[in-house]
C-alpha cells in the first residue's frame, strides 16, 4: 500500500509536457495548412499517429476541402469529437460556409448543436428562421438593435428584415446611433444612419462636419438648421462629439442652442455631456446630469452617475441613480455595496445589512468589504482535501486537458489557452481542483490560477493564489521595504506568474514592465550592462518592477492604492485622479477613468488581502489597507522624475 502511493507520487510530480516524437509532424501538418499545400498537410497526417493533436490535423484537412461541401465527412468529424473546442470551431465555420449559400435547413441542424456561439452564427440562425417564417426572431433581433453595436454582416440582414417588417422606426435608429457615438463607434453609426429614409437622414458632408469639426460645425449652421429632426440631431451630436474632449464647452454650445432643440434632443446632449464630466470627475457632471432628466442611458451612462454622486458624498444621489439602473446591472456585486452604503449613510442599517449579506463571502473586492461592513474578517476558506489519485487519473486523461498541454509543449500559448478554458466546461469542483493541481506541477500557474478561480463550494486558496518564484520575490521585495502581500498580488494580476507575458503595448515578464520603465529604472538602481533583453529574466524583471514600485510609493505618499494606480496607468494619473478633499480608498478606486485600471486596482488590493492571510496565516483588513487617498495639493500635483 505504502509502494503503491509512493509510485503515484512519483508519477504525479513528473511534468505532464514531455516531448512528443509527433511533435514535429504536428507542426509540419500545421505549416502546410497554412501554407494551403495540401500534399505535404496528407503527408504529415498520416505519420502522426495517435498524437493529442490528431484532432486538429483532421481539422486542417477538412477545412482545406469545406469549399467542395463534403457534409457527410464534416458530420462524421462532428460525431467523432462532439462538444470539444475544434469540433465548435470547425462547426461555426461550416454554418458561416452554409448560411453564405442560404442552405437553411443545415444551418439550423449545426446550429442547433452550437455550445457557444458567436454573435454572426445566432444572426445565420435567425436568418434561417426567417427563411421558415419564424417571426419570433423579430423580438430576439430588436434586443441585439441596440446591444450589438458591431454587427456582422449576417446580423444587418436581420437588422434589414426589421425595417422592411416595420419593426424599427426612426427613432430606433437614431437612439441605435446614440449608442454607436457614446462607445465612439462613428463608422458604424453611419451605417445605422443609412437605414433612414432619404428624406429624413442627413447629408454625409454635413455628417462629416459634425463628428470631425464638431466646433466649426456648429458655428457655421445654416440659419434654418433646427426646422429638420436630421438637422437637429447633427447638432447634438456636434455637441456629443466637443463634450469628449471638454465638457465644459459642450455645456456652454448647448446652453446657446438649447432651445431650438426638443426635450429628448436636448436631454440626451445633457447625457453626454454629463458622463464625460462624470469621467473627469467635473462637480457640474451632477447638474449635468439632473439636466439630462430621463432619458434613457447606457449602462455605461448608468454607472458614471453613481460615481459622480459617490465622489461628492450625496449619498442620496447614489441611492436614487442605483435604484433606476436595468436589474441586471444593479445586481453587480459594486452596486450591491454602494446602495448598502447609501442606505447606511442614511440611518437604514437592516436594509444595508441585507445587500451586503448578498455579496458577503464573495472573494473579490467588494465582497471583502461586505464582509467587513458586517464585522467579519476576510480570510481563505477552509482548503479541500487534496484530488484523489482517480480524480488525477481523470483529470490527466481528459482530451480536451490532453490536447491544450500538447499546445503548451509546443509553445503555442493562444491555442493551449482556447482548448484548457473550453474543456473546464461543465466540470464540478473536485474536477476543477485536479485539473488545477496538475497545471500548477507542470508550472502553468496562469491556468492553475484561473482553473481554481471557477470552483463554487470546495476551495484551494493556495492554488487560486499562487505564490511562485518566492526565492526571487520575496528577497526584492525586503530590500525596497515592501510589503511582500501587495507584490504578489500586483504580480499576479499583471501577469499571472508567466515570466514571458507580452501586452499588446510591449510590457514584458512577471512585472510587465515596459521597455522605457525598465530602461529608466536600471539607470536609476545603477544597474550596469542593463538591456531590453534581459528583461524577461525572472530576477532582473523582478528587481526592477519592485524598484519602481517602491519609487512609485515615495512618489505617492507611500500609499498603496495610489501606487497600484500608478503601476499601471502613470502616476501622473493617479495624481490627476485625487479629489480636491480626503477620498475614502474604495470611492478613490471605483471612480478611476478608465476601466481597465479601475478593474486592476480592486483585484490587486483584494489580492492582497489574500496574499497576507495566507502567508500570515492570519486575517488581514481591505478597509485598513484602502485608507483614505490624500486631497490634491499644489506639492502633490508637482511633476516628478517618473516614468
Amino acid at each position: 500500500m505504502k509502494f503503491s502511493v509512493l509510485l503515484l507520487g512519483l508519477c504525479l510530480a513528473f511534468p505532464l509536457l514531455a516531448q512528443d516524437s509527433q511533435d514535429s509532424n504536428f507542426l509540419i501538418a500545421r505549416d502546410a495548412f497554412r501554407a494551403g499545400d495540401r500534399n505535404k498537410l496528407e503527408r504529415a497526417s498520416s505519420q502522426l499517429g495517435n498524437h493529442e493533436l490528431l484532432p486538429y490535423v483532421e481539422n486542417y484537412r477538412l477545412r482545406m476541402y469545406m469549399d467542395q461541401g463534403d457534409s457527410a465527412a464534416l458530420r462524421g468529424f462532428f460525431e467523432r469529437y462532439e462538444k470539444s473546442y475544434v469540433v465548435e470551431k470547425l462547426r461555426a465555420d461550416w454554418i458561416r460556409w452554409l448560411g453564405k449559400r442560404s442552405t437553411w435547413n443545415e444551418v439550423e441542424r449545426e446550429y442547433a448543436k452550437m455550445l457557444a456561439p458567436e454573435p454572426d452564427i445566432i444572426c445565420y440562425s435567425q436568418q434561417a428562421r426567417l427563411f421558415r417564417g419564424d417571426r419570433s426572431v423579430f423580438d430576439e433581433a430588436e434586443k441585439l438593435w441596440l446591444t450589438m453595436l458591431e454587427a456582422p454582416e449576417a446580423c444587418r440582414t436581420v437588422f434589414d428584415a426589421l425595417i422592411i417588417g416595420q419593426r424599427l422606426s426612426g427613432e430606433d435608429v437614431w437612439a441605435r446611433v446614440h449608442r454607436q457615438l457614446e462607445a465612439n463607434r462613428p463608422a458604424q453609426a453611419k451605417t445605422t444612419l443609412a437605414y433612414l429614409p432619404d428624406n429624413e437622414a442627413p447629408d454625409s458632408k454635413s455628417l462629416d462636419n459634425a463628428l470631425n469639426n464638431a466646433m466649426s460645425y456648429l458655428v457655421r449652421q445654416p440659419a434654418n438648421w433646427y426646422a429638420s429632426r436630421a438637422g437637429r440631431e447633427l447638432a447634438v451630436i456636434a455637441i456629443q462629439r466637443i463634450a469628449s474632449n471638454d465638457p465644459q464647452a459642450a455645456a456652454d454650445q448647448l446652453e446657446k442652442i438649447k432651445a431650438r432643440l426638443n426635450e429628448p434632443e436636448r436631454q440626451w446632449a445633457w447625457s453626454q455631456i454629463a458622463l464625460q464630466g462624470a469621467k473627469r470627475h467635473s462637480e457640474e457632471a451632477i447638474t449635468w446630469y439632473a439636466n439630462a432628466g430621463k432619458t434613457a442611458l447606457s449602462d455605461e451612462g448608468h454607472q458614471w452617475k453613481v460615481r459622480a454622486a459617490l465622489r461628492a458624498l450625496e449619498w442620496g444621489g447614489v441611492r436614487d441613480a442605483i435604484l433606476a439602473m436595468p436589474p441586471t446591472l444593479a445586481a453587480l456585486p459594486e452596486w450591491i455595496y454602494w446602495l448598502g452604503r447609501a442606505h447606511k449613510a442614511g440611518g437604514r442599517t437592516s436594509e444595508a445589512d441585507t445587500l451586503f449579506e448578498k455579496i458577503a463571502g464573495q472573494a473579490n473586492f467588494y465582497g471583502n468589504l461586505a464582509d467587513e461592513e458586517l464585522g467579519r474578517t476576510v480570510m481563505p476558506p477552509p482548503r479541500a482535501l487534496p484530488p484523489t489519485a482517480a480524480e488525477q487519473k481523470a483529470a490527466r486523461d481528459n482530451p480536451g486537458i490532453r490536447r491544450a498541454l500538447a499546445f503548451f509543449r509546443l509553445d503555442m500559448r493562444t491555442e493551449a489557452v482556447k482548448e484548457w478554458n473550453w474543456s473546464l466546461r461543465g466540470m464540478e469542483d473536485r474536477e476543477l481542483l485536479a485539473v488545477a493541481d496538475i497545471a500548477k506541477r507542470n508550472q502553468i500557474w496562469d491556468r492553475a490560477i484561473n482553473t481554481a478561480d471557477r470552483t463554487k463550494t470546495e476551495h484551494d486558496y493556495t492554488l487560486r493564489f499562487l505564490a511562485p518564484y518566492g526565492e526571487q520575490v520575496r528577497p526584492a521585495a525586503q530590500n525596497q521595504s515592501l510589503d511582500d502581500a501587495w507584490v504578489y498580488g500586483l504580480m499576479r494580476q499583471e501577469s499571472r506568474f508567466i515570466t514571458g507575458a507580452k501586452s499588446n503595448v510591449g510590457a514584458s515578464g512577471l512585472m510587465q514592465l515596459m521597455p522605457a520603465t525598465a530602461k529608466w529604472v536600471a539607470k536609476k538602481i545603477g544597474l550596469r550592462d542593463y538591456n531590453h533583453g534581459r528583461v524577461n529574466d525572472t530576477e532582473i524583471n523582478v528587481l526592477l518592477g519592485t524598484s519602481y514600485m517602491r519609487l512609485v510609493m515615495e512618489n505617492l505618499d507611500n500609499h498603496p492604492v495610489l501606487a497600484s494606480a500608478a503601476y499601471n496607468a502613470g502616476p501622473g494619473r493617479a495624481k490627476k485622479w485625487r479629489a480636491a478633499r480626503p477620498l475614502e480608498g474604495a470611492i478613490y478606486a471605483e471612480t478611476i477613468p478608465f476601466s481597465e485600471t479601475r478593474d486592476y486596482v480592486k483585484k490587486v488590493m483584494s489580492n492582497a488581502v489574500y496574499y497576507s492571510a495566507l502567508f500570515n496565516g492570519k486575517p488581514d483588513s481591505l478597509k485598513t489597507r484602502l485608507g483614505t487617498v490624500g486631497g490634491r495639493t499644489a506639492d502633490a500635483m508637482k511633476d516628478a522624475d517618473l516614468p
